[in-house]
C-alpha cells in the first residue's frame, strides 16, 4: 500500500514539474512583471532589479551577465538557462530548430520527356 502512495505522489510530481519550468524571456526588453512570472527563483523585487541593471548598464550581452544583478547568483542562472534570452536571440533559435522544408521539383511528364530526349 505504502509502494503505491509513493507511486502516486512521485508520477503527481512529475506532472507538476513542467509547470514550474521557466518560460523563455528576453531579458533585454521585458520588463519586471514578466521577468518574474518566466523565470524561476526570481520574484518581483529581484527582476525589478534586473530591469533597473539594464536601464542603468545597458543591456546584457551574455546570460551570465545576470549575476552581476543582487540577488541574482549561479544558481538562479543555471535553472534559468534556456530560458533566458537575449535581443533577437528567440528568433534566431526558433529558426534554427525548425527544420527547412524541401522544395519540390516540378515533374515531367514522362511521354513528353521522353519524346524530347530522343529529339535531342
Amino acid at each position: 500500500m505504502l509502494k503505491k502512495i509513493v507511486a502516486i505522489a512521485a508520477l503527481a510530481f512529475a506532472f507538476t514539474l513542467p509547470a514550474f519550468a521557466a518560460t523563455p524571456v528576453n531579458i533585454n526588453t521585458a520588463d519586471a512583471e514578466t521577468i518574474a512570472k518566466s523565470l524561476d527563483g526570481v520574484g518581483l523585487a529581484k527582476a525589478k532589479a534586473i530591469v533597473a541593471f539594464r536601464e542603468e548598464h545597458g543591456p546584457f550581452k551574455s546570460a551570465d551577465d545576470l549575476a552581476q544583478v543582487k540577488g541574482i547568483g549561479q544558481a538562479t542562472l543555471q535553472k534559468n538557462h534556456d530560458a533566458i534570452l537575449l535581443s533577437g536571440e528567440g528568433a534566431a533559435k526558433a529558426e534554427a530548430e525548425t527544420p527547412a522544408k524541401p522544395k519540390h521539383a516540378k515533374k515531367a511528364k514522362p511521354a513528353a520527356a521522353a519524346e524530347e530526349a530522343a529529339q535531342n
